[in-house]
């Protein structure tokens, strides 16, 4: 589809060339969680510069970055864990397995680092996250993959075959993680790797009911750490600070955030590390980490990020969950045009999956009606298309009407 100028933006909106707004249906490359011309992240990112604009936290006392540091943790209620920033959501996978590899070889003498991860994930654009996960479209070639590859299905109907039975996905699901650490050797694994709700590979499918949990049972009764990929579902993109708050039971040894850190103002990411796993990484016999890199802690970056949780925190959380909670009913309502197959997500994250050749049409028809949306990288046989509807977090009720109605008229027009 072709681009289009922008000369403003404000919230969720958008603001073109030709006079005319356009509504930021996918919160950009869904990381927009606090909309655009936020006062208060340029009121930190001001005050900042007006201070100093680089200083690298091994030299200058980093006070702005321990700052986030400890809001951050607050804020998705983790508040005694450690913490690595960095520029971005695919290096804060590289960190945290790196983490995890560290920390298994300590605390339980692995073998290996082996990393699991199921065969509809995303973990980054990397040549090492791009292997291990199962987006299959963006998977490098199979003899540039380091033989790396998704080990286990995920719990969703496109993703794990029940052979001829039509049953649905359950928490039982959580048994192949268990067949797959034990095909491996316990011993040679370091952690599993998921996103606690799926993203765009697949489009926002949404885990039964105590698989997360079961997932984290498995790992403990083996030794293996659970890290959850959260770089596009925290900072309450799915109506909860992190989306793994939605069961309980289900928190990960280690979590990785980043698009609604920055929230498009800053690329940002952070690794966050269980209190009772952190102190491993100081051991003795521990390997050294990675650089975090250049730009990693940057002053500016966390001044804007500190801006991004202002914002957020601000929010009256009752009344996202009901927008969330509408947003959700009216798309649901879609299924009834022939056009439309399936509506899954949950909070400010939802996937609408469409008739087969009906995705191009219905950005069309969309944009054509004042909104762009984020096409996913469907799943199974044939694959599966449509588009992610994850607006701003801070679109008022009046917002996600209009967000309802265009997408309505958008799927009746593929429809006739």
């Amino acid at each position: 589809m072709p681009d289009f100028e922008v000369v403003g933006a404000e919230g969720p909106w958008l603001y073109r060339a030709d006079g005319s707004r356009i509504f930021d249906g996918s919160s950009g490359l869904l990381c927009v969680n606090a909309g655009q011309g936020s006062r208060k992240v340029l009121s930190r990112i001001e005050h900042q510069f007006s201070r100093y604009t680089f200083g690298g936290p091994a030299v200058v006392q980093p006070r702005i970055q321990l700052e986030l540091v400890d809001r951050l943790c607050r804020a998705v209620g983790r508040p005694e864990d450690s913490v690595a920033l960095l520029t971005c959501g695919t290096l804060g996978v590289e960190i945290a397995v790196s983490m995890a590899r560290n920390i298994a070889r300590v605390r339980n003498g692995k073998r290996r680092g082996d990393i699991l991860t199921s065969n509809l994930s995303y973990h980054g654009t990397s040549a090492f996250t791009l292997a291990i996960g199962g987006n299959q479209v963006r998977r490098p070639r199979p003899e540039d993959a380091f033989g790396l590859g998704p080990s286990f299905p995920a719990p969703y109907p496109p993703a794990h075959n029940h052979g001829h039975t039509a049953r649905p996905c359950d928490a039982s699901c959580a048994d192949e993680v268990a067949k797959a650490i034990d095909a491996k050797g316990e011993e040679n694994v370091a952690a599993v790797l998921l996103e606690p709700v799926n993203g765009t590979t697949g489009g926002a499918f949404v885990p039964p009911d105590g698989y997360l949990r079961r997932v984290s049972e498995i790992c403990r009764e083996r030794n293996v750490l659970v890290i959850h990929d959260e770089v596009l579902t925290g900072l309450w993109r799915t109506g909860t600070p992190l989306a793994s708050a939605h069961w309980e039971g289900a928190e990960p040894d280690l979590c990785i955030l980043s698009k609604g850190l920055g929230g498009g103002y800053t690329s940002a990411a952070a690794v966050l590390v269980s209190p009772q796993l952190a102190p491993l990484l100081k051991h003795d016999s521990a390997d050294p980490l990675p650089p975090m890199g250049t730009m990693s802690a940057h002053p500016l970056q966390a001044a804007a990020c500190l801006g991004v949780l202002d914002e957020l925190e601000a929010m009256d959380f009752n009344a996202l969950q009901a927008r969330g909670d509408r947003l959700g009913n009216a798309l649901r309502s879609l299924c009834d045009l022939p056009s439309v197959r399936d509506v899954r997500g949950i909070g400010h994250l939802y996937a609408v999956e469409l008739a087969s050749g009906q995705l191009w049409p219905a950005m069309k028809e969309a944009e054509a009606r004042g909104v762009f949306l984020y096409p996913f990288t469907g799943a199974g046989h044939p694959r599966s298309e449509g588009f992610v509807v994850a607006p701003p977090l801070n679109s008022t009720d009046e917002d996600i009407s209009f967000l309802a109605e265009a997408l309505r008229g958008a799927a009746a027009a593929i429809s006739d």
